[in-house]
């Protein structure tokens, strides 16, 4: 197959799934997802993606069919599926199939979606130009749901002109952006907003604080502003697709490209990493 898409056991390519009306997911959003990337058939950082799936569906009382091991299981299956072993591999654990109504039976088991579609991770080599905008999220901005219309509207802004991503901020504190964490460079240190309630806990932000602290780079997990983000020596676009990319304009300025070799030490890193991981 080109693409595949899964339902509870049902699968077959993206165009020809569909799905019961009464999932929860179509009148509320009610669900959490995860998502990575494969390479020869090999599903990068999946331990940490379950992990963090897991983690939300607990969060908020999603009552998950499969144990993690399953789930794994599954996602190799369905990948050797596709004709390609370059893909994006997303998954979604939706509350469950009842009629609509506010609260929910918490006996109903979760529905499980997956999608796979032929992509490759971004090259980090190429920076980012990017804006920025007032996070109207809601403040569970750490559990990673389905109710994604705030950051919907920030991407299609950020497209309509031009550019790649939006960098999100409460009060001038920068949180995240709209489907990537972001980072910055500064005096030789790597700066990243906490896991608190305003961000997600990027699976690559982690593996790029590991890999600065086996590389000898100082860490430090604090807030930072908007008066920073544009002072940096580097800011940070990291997610799953592009692992660690520089910005190279944020609203128009210029920004950034005073550590090149600093922030090109950690994305070798990391891409390392990532062939190794996905080798045949």
């Amino acid at each position: 197959m080109k693409n595949l898409g899964y339902y509870n056991g049902k699968f077959d390519e993206l165009d020809k799934m569909t799905v019961p009306f009464n999932d929860r997911v179509c009148f509320f959003g009610d669900g959490v997802y995860d998502a990575t990337y494969s390479r020869n058939y090999k599903i990068y950082a999946l331990d940490d993606h379950i992990d963090r799936f897991y983690n939300s569906a607990g969060l908020l009382d999603i009552n998950l069919p499969l144990t993690k091991k399953e789930m794994k299981e599954l996602l190799y299956e369905m990948v050797k599926k596709v004709e390609t072993g370059d893909l994006f591999v997303y998954w979604q654990a939706t509350r469950g199939t009842q009629i609509r109504n506010h609260s929910f039976d918490p006996k109903i088991k979760a529905n499980i979606w997956i999608v796979l579609k032929p992509a490759k991770v971004k090259d980090v080599t190429k920076k980012m130009k990017v804006i920025t905008a007032e996070d109207t999220r809601f403040l569970h901005c750490n559990i990673k749901t389905l109710n994604l219309l705030p950051s919907v509207m920030a991407s299609q802004k950020a497209e309509s002109i031009g550019c790649e991503e939006t960098i999100l901020h409460r009060a001038g504190r920068v949180t995240e952006c709209a489907h990537s964490n972001v980072s910055i460079l500064k005096d030789g240190k790597f700066i990243t907003a906490p896991t608190d309630h305003l961000i997600l806990p990027g699976i690559t932000r982690m593996h790029i604080i590991k890999m600065c602290k086996k590389l000898g780079i100082p860490v430090d997990e604090t807030p930072f502003t908007l008066d920073e983000l544009f002072s940096a020596d580097e800011v940070v676009i990291s997610s799953a697709g592009q692992l660690a990319i520089g910005a190279s304009e944020i609203d128009g300025k210029p920004v950034g490209g005073k550590a090149a070799e600093l922030l090109k030490k950690i994305q070798d890193a990391l891409m390392e990493e990532f062939y190794e991981e996905t080798n045949i």
